[in-house]
């Protein structure tokens, strides 16, 4: 079974919505909110780091169209695309952990 990466962070935000309204209920001066809103948003950072990996990719497609026209150096291609396979194998290993974290708490008992 897997899950949609979007119900994962969808799951999340509701959480942390939770977490938060229970720290204003509990004690609305609190420093935790304090912290909390200092914290990035989990969504930016997810959202910053896929864009990371499409700004990868497409400069390694552009050195790949350079090298094809006599531009650019092979060596320098190799690193474009090496760079742009470890960016997605590391979006896909955290995808990953994601949802199995999502899994791992939708089947802890109420």
């Amino acid at each position: 079974m897997t899950v949609p990466l979007n119900a994962a962070t969808a799951a999340y935000n509701n959480a942390s919505q939770l977490i938060s309204q229970v720290s204003q209920a509990s004690s609305p001066g609190s420093d935790l909110l304090a912290q909390h809103a200092l914290q990035p948003d989990f969504a930016k950072m997810l959202s910053q780091t896929v864009q990371g990996v499409v700004d990868t990719g497409k400069t390694s497609d552009a050195m790949a169209m350079n090298m094809v026209n006599g531009k650019a150096d092979v060596v320098d291609m190799v690193t474009a695309l090496s760079q742009t396979e470890i960016a997605i194998e590391s979006m896909v290993t955290v995808r990953d952990r994601v949802i199995s974290a999502y899994e791992e708490i939708m089947r802890m008992p109420i």
